[in-house]
C-alpha cells in the first residue's frame, strides 16, 4: 500500500524527529510514565506512521465494509442504514416486576430486550428449592414455569421485538418456554428474532453457572443448533461470550483468543454431530466487553472480526459469506464501575459505548451508574439508554463506516492483537481445544487479573475516586432493593401452578425428556412439550441431572 522507498525515508525522518525534537522536549518535560502500554501489554509509542504497519496489504487486512475479511464491519453501510439494537439488560424479582421494566424501556426507545435471570434459574433450580433461598429474584428475574414466561412477555409483541436471554446451562428450557409463549400469542417460531447465550465453555472458564459436564452440555448446544436451523431460522442459537472472560480479569488479547477458541469448539462439535457448517454458522453470534483502553478496545473488535472470518473460511471451509461474519453484542464493562463517586460511571459508560460503536457492534447494552451498589434504578437505566441514543442520533459517530480505519495507530493495534490472539489460539489447539484447555485459560486470566489489581493498588493504574481524586461522600440514596417478600410470592405462585396442572401429563412429558436424553434424538421437541405441560425448570433440569450428572469445578491457583 505504501511505497517502500518513501516508507524508508519516513522512518529515517522519524528517527531524526525523535532525537532532535521529542527527546529534547521530554528531557525538559518528562513523560507521565517510563513507558506506555495497552492492557494487553502492547507498547504504545508517541506517534505512528506508515512504517509501523510493515508490509500492509489493504485488501488482505482491511478490505471494504461488508466484505471479507470484515475488519471494517459486517454490513456495507453499517449504521447509516439502521442503528445498532439498543438493549438494556434487565430483570429482577418476579416476572410481573420485570415486565413493567421491559415495557418502560420499550416506551423510552429501547429497540431490543435483554433478560437477566436470577441465580437459581441460571443453575436450574426452582424457587421452592432449598438451594434457591436468599437468591430468588436478586440478580435477575425468577422463571420457574411457562406461567412466569407468559407474564414476562405480557403485552410485548414477540414478533416485533428482538430478545436476548443471558442463560447458559438451562438455555434449552428457557428457549422452549419462549417458543411456547409465542405460540400462545399466535406467533410461529419462524417469526421470532433474538439470542440465547448458550455458551457453557465460558461458564467453566470464568463465570460458574454450569450444571452438566462438558460432553452432555455440548450435546444440548448442538441440539439447539439443529432444531433452530429448521424451526427458528432467525434465532441466534449461541452468543459466544468474551464478556465474562474479560470481567474475570483477562486482557483484550485473551478475550479475543479464548472467546474464538470456544467458538471453534462449538463449530467442531456441531460438524461432528453431522451438521452442515453453512446451515448453522450464519446464526452464531458473539458477546464482547467494552473496557477502558479506548483505542485497544476498538482495535479488538476489528481484529476479532478478521480472525473469525479466516477461521471459518480457511479452517472450516465455510462457503457462505454469512458464515464468515462475526456479529456481536457489546456490554460496557461492569467491573470498571466504582461504588465511589458513582456519577463518574456515567462518563466511563459513555466512552465505552462509543468504543463499541466505533468498533462496529450489532447491539449494545450500557451499564447504569449505580450497578456497583445495587440493581439499576429506573432513573439510572434511563440515563444509560439515553447515552446510547446521544451517540446514535446526535454526535455523528454513526454517520461513517469504520471512521478510524486507516489510522496508523489503530491498524497497528489491530495487527498486534491479531498476532497475540492467534498465538493463544495455537496454544489452545496444541492442548486439544477449548474443552481441554479450561485450566490453562483460567490460569492465564488469573495472572492478568492479579497484575491489573496490583497496578491499581500501586497507583500505576488510576481509578478516579478509588486511588486518586478521592472525596468524602454522602451514603447513596434511592437504590433499588428486591423485597424479600417477592421470593415468598414466587414460591406461592409455583406451588399453585404445581397443584393445578395435570400431574400425569407432566410426569409423562418428563419421562420422554429422560428417554430422549438417553438416546441420540434431539432434545428440543420433548423439552418444548414438557414446558407446555407446565413442567418446571427445576424438574426438567433434575431429569437431565439424573441422566448426565453434574460438573464439579477444579480449583486452580
Amino acid at each position: 500500500m505504501f511505497d517502500p522507498n518513501e516508507v524508508a525515508q519516513l522512518k529515517e525522518k522519524k528517527e531524526h524527529w525523535k532525537t532532535n525534537k521529542l527527546d529534547k522536549v521530554t528531557q525538559r518535560f518528562p513523560e507521565r510514565r517510563a513507558s506506555f502500554a495497552t492492557d494487553s501489554d502492547i507498547s504504545v509509542d508517541a506517534v505512528y506512521t506508515p512504517d509501523d504497519l510493515g508490509s500492509f496489504d489493504y485488501n488482505e487486512q482491511l478490505g471494504l465494509p461488508g466484505e471479507y475479511p470484515y475488519t471494517r464491519g459486517v454490513q456495507p453501510n453499517m449504521y447509516r442504514g439502521r442503528l445498532w439494537t439498543m438493549r438494556q439488560y434487565a430483570g429482577f424479582g418476579t416476572a410481573e416486576e420485570t415486565n413493567k421494566r421491559f415495557r418502560y424501556l420499550l416506551e423510552q426507545g429501547q429497540t431490543g430486550l435483554s433478560c437477566a435471570f436470577d441465580l437459581p434459574t441460571q443453575i436450574g433450580y426452582d424457587s421452592d428449592s432449598d438451594l434457591a433461598q436468599g437468591e430468588i429474584g436478586k440478580v435477575g428475574v425468577a422463571i420457574d414455569t411457562l406461567a412466569d414466561m407468559e407474564i414476562l412477555f405480557d403485552q410485548i409483541p414477540m414478533d416485533k421485538v428482538s430478545t436476548s436471554m443471558t442463560i447458559n446451562a438451562p438455555a434449552a428450557v428457557l428457549l422452549a418456554m419462549y417458543i411456547a409463549v409465542a405460540e400462545k400469542q399466535g406467533i410461529s417460531a419462524d417469526k421470532l428474532n433474538g439470542t440465547i447465550q448458550n455458551d457453557i465453555l465460558k461458564e467453566y472458564i470464568a463465570r460458574g453457572t454450569y450444571i452438566f459436564p462438558p460432553e452432555p452440555s455440548m450435546r444440548l448446544i448442538t441440539d439447539i443448533f439443529a432444531y433452530c436451523a429448521e424451526q427458528v431460522p432467525n434465532w441466534n442459537t449461541i452468543s459466544i461470550s468474551g464478556y465474562h472472560i474479560r470481567e474475570a480479569g483477562s486482557t483484550a488479547a485473551q478475550e479475543i483468543a479464548f472467546t474464538l477458541a470456544d467458538g471453534i469448539a462449538y463449530v467442531q462439535a456441531a460438524i461432528n454431530a453431522g451438521l452442515d457448517v453453512d446451515k448453522f454458522a450464519p446464526r452464531l453470534s458473539f458477546f464482547f466487553n467494552a473496557h477502558l483502553n479506548f483505542f485497544e478496545e476498538i482495535a479488538k473488535f476489528r481484529a476479532a472480526r478478521r480472525i473469525w472470518s479466516k477461521i471459518m473460511k480457511e479452517r472450516f471451509g465455510a462457503k457462505n459469506p454469512k458464515s464468515w461474519m462475526l456479529r456481536f453484542h457489546t456490554q460496557t464493562a461492569g467491573s470498571t464501575l466504582t461504588a465511589q463517586q458513582p456519577n463518574v460511571n456515567i462518563m466511563r459508560v459513555a466512552y465505552q459505548a462509543l468504543m463499541a460503536v466505533l468498533g462496529g457492534t450489532q447491539s449494545l447494552h450500557t451499564n447504569s451508574r449505580d450497578e456497583a451498589l445495587a440493581l439499576p434504578s429506573e432513573e439510572s437505566v434511563l440515563i444509560a439508554l439515553r447515552t446510547q441514543q446521544v451517540i446514535g442520533y446526535e454526535i455523528g459517530a454513526a454517520d461513517v463506516v469504520d471512521p478510524l480505519g486507516g489510522s496508523y495507530f489503530v491498524e497497528h493495534l489491530t495487527d498486534e492483537l491479531e498476532k497475540k490472539a492467534m498465538a493463544y489460539i495455537d496454544k489452545i489447539d496444541s492442548i486439544g481445544g477449548a474443552p481441554n484447555a479450561i485450566e490453562f485459560m483460567q490460569r492465564e486470566i488469573q495472572a492478568s487479573a492479579y497484575k491489573y489489581q496490583q497496578e491499581i493498588e500501586s497507583e500505576d493504574r488510576v481509578v478516579i475516586g478509588v486511588n486518586k481524586f478521592k472525596m468524602q461522600e454522602e451514603p447513596p440514596k434511592d437504590l433499588l432493593r428486591v423485597d424479600p417478600a417477592l421470593g415468598e410470592a414466587q414460591k406461592a405462585k409455583l406451588k399453585q401452578i404445581k397443584e393445578q396442572r395435570d400431574q400425569a401429563r407432566v410426569q409423562a412429558a418428563l419421562e420422554r425428556v429422560r428417554a430422549t436424553a438417553q438416546s441420540n434424538d434431539n432434545l428440543m421437541p420433548v423439552i418444548i412439550d414438557a414446558v407446555k405441560e407446565y413442567a418446571s425448570l427445576g424438574e426438567i433440569c433434575g431429569v437431565l441431572r439424573d441422566v448426565y450428572g453434574e460438573y464439579r469445578q477444579q480449583i486452580i491457583f
